[in-house]
């Protein structure tokens, strides 16, 4: 699946607000904008919630405050008639359209269309029955993990694994929406890759960029992020990428990864020609043929053309095979 790392996930979630032209938009958006892959997710309110002014389906507090559960999904859903010619745009364009389902008649909507892979969201990674479904198309998993302790976590991992994935990656994710630099330990990422020993990456809901960047440094690889249309004014607009703010997170994480790619020593070739400026042995007067090195007529200076300072004391009272004028580099063939 990831053919490029960094692998950047543009995540459209509710931010078509209910319009099939600017889903469209934003399948295009991200395209343009660099992201390797675009998001949906796949769900119908009646099958993700019910549809009841009981208070336990009422939102107390955070950016959907004193919504019901029903009325959210409703006004969130990218209705399932949708699907097919997005699939189909994703490809004209030549981006990879994948989703999350959150219920069986979802991914099997998703499987007639030939989905790539899945996604399973953090509220849904308890859901051990809808994962044992989706690990049985024996496609790549990606669980994001947003609230979950370890032992759930393996317990979703281990199901994902035993009931057929192909490849499963996690992952890190703090759920809360925007999410803040305080609610992160960015550590979590390398726990995570070494507990379980698969990719690992980072659905980021965060307003700040240095979030990824740093998760990339301690080991993420694959990267979720949603976006938004330009004066967008939508469920998730206020942690979501606008316009050119897709390209820069694109950028900053290509750079922060040709940061990090190489796990052997080096330097690049800019850094060695100023390899010129370093010290080396001149000669402080004309010296003839036949004469000795001494204290007196050759000195370690800057630039760089003449023999390395380590062999100073070695060429000390050698003879010198040539005429060597002033202020002259020092090379081996005059010892």
């Amino acid at each position: 699946m990831l053919k490029k790392l960094p692998y950047f996930i543009a995540e459209i979630s509710a931010n078509h607000n209910g319009s099939f032209k600017n889903a469209k938009k934003l399948i295009l958006q991200a395209k343009k904008y660099g992201a390797d892959a675009v998001k949906l997710q796949t769900y119908s309110p009646d099958l993700i919630t019910l549809k009841s002014k009981n208070k336990y389906f009422k939102i107390k507090d955070g950016l959907w405050k004193n919504y019901y559960l029903w009325d959210l999904y409703n006004k969130g859903k990218t209705p399932l008639k949708w699907h097919k010619e997005l699939f189909n745009y994703a490809k004209e364009i030549g981006i990879t359209l994948f989703s999350t389902p959150f219920d069986e008649k979802s991914l099997k909507l998703l499987e007639s269309l030939n989905c790539p892979f899945y996604k399973v969201a953090s509220f849904e990674m308890t859901h051990l029955p809808l994962i044992k479904k989706i690990a049985s198309t024996k496609k790549h998993m990606i669980i994001s993990t947003g609230m979950a302790n370890l032992s759930e976590i393996q317990l979703s991992y281990d199901t994902a694994i035993k009931y057929g994935a192909k490849e499963v990656t996690l992952l890190y994710c703090v759920s809360n929406y925007p999410s803040k630099i305080e609610d992160f330990n960015l550590r979590n990422i390398e726990i995570l890759k070494k507990k379980f020993n698969c990719e690992v990456g980072l659905s980021d809901h965060s307003n700040d960029n240095i979030i990824a960047t740093l998760s990339l440094s301690l080991g993420a690889r694959v990267f979720e992020k949603h976006i938004a249309l330009v004066g967008t004014k939508s469920l998730d607009a206020d942690f979501s990428l606008k316009g050119s703010e897709i390209l820069d997170y694109r950028k900053n994480l290509d750079q922060s990864y040709n940061l990090i790619k190489d796990f052997k020593f080096k330097r690049s070739n800019n850094e060695l020609k100023n390899k010129k400026l370093r010290c080396s042995i001149f000669s402080l007067m004309d010296i003839k043929k036949g004469e000795k090195f001494t204290l007196e007529n050759i000195r370690i200076v800057r630039p760089g053309y003449g023999l390395e300072p380590k062999f100073f004391e070695k060429i000390i009272g050698k003879k010198c095979k040539f005429n060597l004028k002033k202020n002259s580099p020092v090379l081996k063939k005059y010892i």
